[in-house]
Formats: C-alpha cells, structure tokens, sequence
C-alpha cells in the first residue's frame, strides 16, 4: 500500500511536510493517560485564540489559496482546538481517535487515522474530479466540487475533503480496527521539527498499550512516497 500527494500539490505547496505511521493490533488498545497533552494545549492557548498558533495560520493561508474562506472551512486541528477552548473537554470516541485528538490538540496540526481494510490499493492526495464518492460521517454520499483537494484511493474513493477539512465515514475507526495508517501534515517554518516529535509522540503512546508499529515516514518534496506491507 502506499500513500502520496500529486506532483500539483508539491508545485503548489512547496513547504509542505508530512508525516505517516503504520500500525496493527490497535484493536486490543486501551486509551493511555493524555492529562500531559491537555496541560499542554492549555498553556498554549493560554491568553490567546487557536487561530494566533503559526500552526494553524499556515492552514488559514493554505486554505485561502485554495478559494476557501478560512473562517467557513477550518482545518480539523483549528476545529478540535475551537472545540476544546470552549468546553475544555472533548468527547471520548475510540482510544486511538482520543490518542490522536489530544496529541493534536498539542501540536496543533490535523491528524488522520485510517481503517486499511477499507482503503483500496493506496491513498493519493489530488485535486478531485467530482466523481469521487465521499461517505459522510452521517452515512450520506457526496461529492466533492472539481478542483478542491481531497485524499483518494484506488477504488475513486474520497477519505477526506477540502484538504485537511474533513475525513470520511468509509475508513474512519471503528470497534474492531486493527490496522491503520496516521497521517499528519504541516505547513508552517518550524514542521520539520515538529511533526517528527508528532509522530514519536503517537508511535510511544500505541508501543506502550500494546500497538505494533510497523513504519513510519516524513514526506517532502524530496521524498513524495510512503510504501508499506499490509499485514493481518
């Protein structure tokens, strides 16, 4: 399997840096103490609003390039941390969801968590068609307007929209997932430092509750591909 951005997204988005981890057996995880990544995010947000993190303004921008009001459409990590300012809580989802959450409350950066066993052949983010079919969340279909960027298999199969926007019903987790792939993007001057600390960050976490990792990768423009074995 594999994941990768179009050779448009690099020519476009020069400074982007991602990064990836493959994991199995997160079926049988529980959810680890994250009272350190809520301290965190406190005293980042602190005195200020989730849209003054460099963080999050490097989405803003990216997604006013794309034609996108960045009030209208937030990246996830602007929306969870919005959320978690108001109510200082998050709801509790799947431990690997709740893991990831807290750690991107954190980092301030989106993080996507992908069931492999309904993703075909690989993941490619590209500039959509409009015949990908993307299942919501809420169980509808839709379709994403020609042009925006959106995370796509090899079955035409839309796993996120706008970007780092919103993910799929189809491969989100779910009881009984067991192998997935994360997936953390960045924009902003400060990501190649911090999306590996990201991706430490969650391989320790799963290591320690019983997880296996079986890869991992940072993304740029110099190395576009991430490949991996999916294993039972």
């Amino acid at each position: 399997m594999y994941f990768q951005h179009a050779d448009s997204i690099w020519e476009t988005f020069p400074e982007l840096y991602a990064g990836m981890l493959f994991a199995t057996g997160v079926d049988r995880v529980e959810t680890p103490s994250l009272d350190q990544y809520f301290a965190t995010a406190d005293a980042r947000l602190e005195g200020r609003m989730e849209s003054d993190l460099p963080e999050i303004q490097a989405w803003r921008r990216t997604f006013s390039r794309m034609g996108l009001k960045p009030t209208q459409y937030r990246c996830a990590a602007e929306s969870l941390l919005r959320r978690y300012r108001k109510e200082r809580e998050l709801p509790s989802i799947h431990p690997i969801i709740d893991l990831c959450n807290a750690v991107s409350l954190t980092f301030a950066l989106p993080i996507a968590v992908f069931d492999l066993d309904y993703i075909t052949g690989g993941i490619e983010v590209r500039h959509a068609k409009g015949d990908e079919r993307f299942d919501t969340l809420a169980g509808e279909v839709e379709y994403p307007d020609p042009g925006e960027v959106v995370f796509v298999d090899e079955a035409n199969a839309a796993h996120a929209w706008r970007w780092s926007h919103r993910q799929s019903g189809s491969s989100a987790v779910k009881p009984g997932t067991s192998a997935i792939l994360i997936v953390s993007e960045a924009l902003h001057e400060t990501a190649p430092a911090d999306l590996p600390r990201l991706i430490d960050a969650i391989a320790g976490e799963l290591s320690a509750v019983g997880a296996t990792i079986h890869g991992r990768d940072m993304l740029t423009s110099d190395n576009r591909r991430f490949e991996f074995q999916r294993t039972p």
